[in-house]
């Protein structure tokens, strides 16, 4: 079990994490599991110490999306019944934004459905925006779908810090999931937020019946890009969508990867996403030993833990809640 210890040491170091590594970690003996988590939280507290950042998500715009992602409860070929309507109302952003500040969360993340921002989309953002930071000590992540240079730059000037768009898997598993678009699509958008001067957000989802060796490529993915933010979410099968049959994820596999994404980024914020309540369990404190940052309330359109509970799982651990 030593050779976690020596890999964190490593990485550490300036080690990137290769493929066959990035598949031990996904293949490692159940009875090693807390050794390889000792190594991943070698890493976390290098960059981040016993902090847990805080993030609430809200859904300012719901369904009504053409794309046809298969593990989506919004995309056009679900049956998932689920709320529809355009971007809320400015008063909403803003009161979300209150809530966030109250949960004490340090990052807001605001979602919108479909492939692309409106022009009236952008408009309302752009307005909006400033007044959050005017109002609030919060972070704004936004979640718009795909960009064009010019939209990053338009976010960047309004104040927006850091937007969000997932890769989700691999580019070779990629076709499995979605026709209407593809990875080379979301790549692009990465690099036009990075030109833009903004952070990155993106994430995947475990769980869509991919290989480990995807899960591996788009960890290292994620470390090549030097995302300043991961979140990791576990399929939640949702019933009427064309993923609602796969199977149930074993709780110490997620473990795992967790353990995977940190030593494959080191310095990004690691967050445990959906699904951690479902799929970890009564494992899900351990899932912070890897993770630097949770989501405090629901998710798009499933229910998540009480932001109470929480708060009591971190100080269970004996974390600290980030204050900035």
């Amino acid at each position: 079990m030593r050779i976690w210890h020596e890999l964190a040491v490593q990485v550490l170091q300036g080690h990137r994490l290769t493929a066959d590594e990035g598949l031990a970690i996904l293949a490692a003996p159940d009875a090693e599991l807390l050794a390889l988590l000792d190594a991943a939280y070698r890493v976390r507290r290098r960059f981040f110490g016993n902090r847990v950042h805080l993030n609430f998500l809200i859904s300012a715009k719901s369904g009504l999306c053409g794309e046809d992602c298969g593990y989506c409860s919004q995309s056009r070929v679900s049956q998932a019944e689920i709320p529809r309507y355009s971007l809320v109302e400015p008063e909403a952003l803003l009161d979300g934004a209150r809530l966030a500040a109250q949960r004490r969360a340090k990052t807001y993340c605001t979602v919108l459905s479909g492939g692309s921002p409106s022009e009236e989309d952008l408009r309302v953002i752009a307005r909006v925006v400033p007044q959050i930071k005017t109002q609030w000590p919060l972070k704004v992540c936004l979640s718009p779908g795909f960009l064009s240079r010019e939209q990053a730059e338009r976010l960047k000037r309004c104040g927006v810090d850091r937007v969000n768009h997932n890769l989700n898997t691999s580019r070779r598993f990629y076709p499995a999931i979605c026709t209407t678009h593809t990875y080379e699509q979301r790549l692009a958008t990465l690099r036009a937020v990075r030109a833009a001067g903004m952070e990155i957000c993106s994430g995947g989802i475990v769980g869509m019946g991919e290989e480990p060796a995807d899960v591996v490529e788009l960890a290292r993915t994620f470390g090549e890009l030097a995302v300043e933010a991961q979140p990791i979410n576990f399929l939640l099968p949702i019933p009427g969508t064309p993923l609602e049959g796969v199977r149930r994820l074993d709780p110490r596999y997620c473990l795992k990867v967790l353990a995977l994404m940190r030593l494959a980024n080191p310095a990004g914020e690691l967050r445990i996403a959906a699904g951690r309540e479902e799929h970890l369990g009564p494992l899900q404190p351990l899932g912070l030993y890897a993770a630097s940052s949770i989501f405090v309330g629901d998710y798009l359109t499933c229910r998540g833990q009480a932001p109470e509970e929480d708060c009591r799982m971190i100080e269970a651990m004996g974390l600290e809640i980030a204050q900035d």
